[in-house]
């Protein structure tokens, strides 16, 4: 779920070894090399004769030059050649200068720049980018560090500012269980995010912990959604709540809400239609049926994989209706995590659980731990 997020901090947290290129190594003198000798054929006979002129048969000549140079030192050549420049990420360069004097802010910002980008790549939201920036700085400029302490410093100094970034939910089964009324949820979110999904994987949970549930069937104008909901209560055996499509939403879910208290059911939950969260009018009719329905809990249900356009819509329902928490679907295809690590803090509310999967089993609660332990930081 967080694999690709979690090789981009790594990358972040490793120095390459300096590596030295030797190069423009002489060619050893080969020693088995020979010159030919010339060979000269003479006759020599009993009789004294004139000198006669020798014919030699030699190999063509070898160029020799008077004196052959010798091959400077190994040291000098590889000095001769400018090593490369090691290329180190946030941490190898925010280690290398911590290692040597006390942080300048100005030198902090240019380092942090790294870290920014790869943060930035992940969809996490311009804010928790500023907000991790001031915590590490907090932390680091201006402080003597030991040169044994700094890679720990630096790691915890990153994992306390993440760990203030998200929000854990409190527990949902001791709320719902508490309730002298049943307790009713809502869920909204704009059309495509899981909403639908969700209900039923909840509705799924609950039953699990002993909890009898009721779903509401409030999404009245899109095609097919209350067939599409009516299959999930008939597969878990739930009973639904359901009027004819283009009926008020408001009236579905004050008519569910009356069907559990007369049934001692614990738990209402209302599906409503998928509203585009730039849609003044939609929103509008969204506020009429928290008005009647009076939810316990309002959940904001968006795609993981959306970044930050999931947390914008967040951002809106939020400050149209006021969400009280979030529920982020297909968390298990999301390779960035980037809305993980910014939804929860733009809307200052809690992340209840991650959708990672099509099986009714596939919702997890949310916990910081495991988002440490994805990221490799934990």
């Amino acid at each position: 779920m967080f694999e690709s997020l979690k090789k981009k901090f790594s990358s972040l947290f490793k120095t390459e070894e300096k590596k030295t290129e030797k190069v423009n190594e002489v060619p050893k003198k080969d020693k088995n090399v020979k010159p030919t000798k010339s060979s000269k054929e003479t006759k020599k006979s009993k009789e004294k004769i004139k000198k006669e002129e020798i014919i030699e048969t030699t190999a063509p000549p070898v160029h020799k030059p008077e004196k052959e140079p010798l091959a400077p030192p190994e040291s000098e050549i590889v000095s001769e050649i400018p090593e490369k420049e090691e290329k180190l990420g946030f941490f190898g360069r925010l280690k290398q200068k911590l290692s040597t004097s006390v942080l300048k802010q100005s030198e902090f910002d240019e380092i942090f720049s790294d870290l920014e980008i790869t943060l930035l790549e992940n969809n996490v939201a311009l804010e928790v980018v500023d907000k991790i920036r001031s915590d590490l700085s907090k932390d680091l400029v201006g402080i003597s560090i030991k040169s044994s302490e700094i890679e720990k410093t630096i790691l915890n100094s990153l994992k306390e500012s993440i760990l203030s970034v998200l929000i854990e939910p409190p527990n949902l089964i001791e709320q719902i269980n508490k309730s002298l009324e049943p307790y009713v949820i809502l869920f909204f979110g704009i059309n495509g995010s899981g909403k639908t999904t969700s209900i039923a994987k909840l509705a799924h949970l609950l039953k699990k912990q002993g909890i009898s549930v009721v779903l509401a069937a409030a999404d009245t104008f899109r095609a097919a959604s209350i067939e599409q909901l009516e299959i999930h209560a008939n597969k878990l055996k739930v009973p639904i709540i359901k009027h004819d499509y283009n009926a008020d939403p408001a009236a579905v879910a004050f008519d569910a809400i009356a069907y559990a208290k007369k049934n001692k059911i614990k738990a209402v939950l209302i599906d409503t239609a998928g509203r585009m969260y730039t849609k003044t009018n939609l929103i509008k009719e969204m506020e009429k049926v928290v008005r009647v329905s009076k939810p316990n809990l309002k959940i904001f249900v968006g795609e993981s994989i959306t970044g930050n356009d999931a947390t914008e819509q967040a951002k809106t329902f939020n400050e149209s209706i006021g969400i009280d928490g979030i529920i982020l679907s297909k968390a298990d295809v999301d390779e960035k995590a980037g809305t993980i690590l910014s939804v929860s803090y733009i809307t200052n509310k809690p992340i209840y659980f991650l959708g990672t999967g099509q099986d009714y089993n596939d919702l997890s609660p949310f916990k910081k731990s495991l988002v440490l332990k994805n990221l490799g930081i934990e």
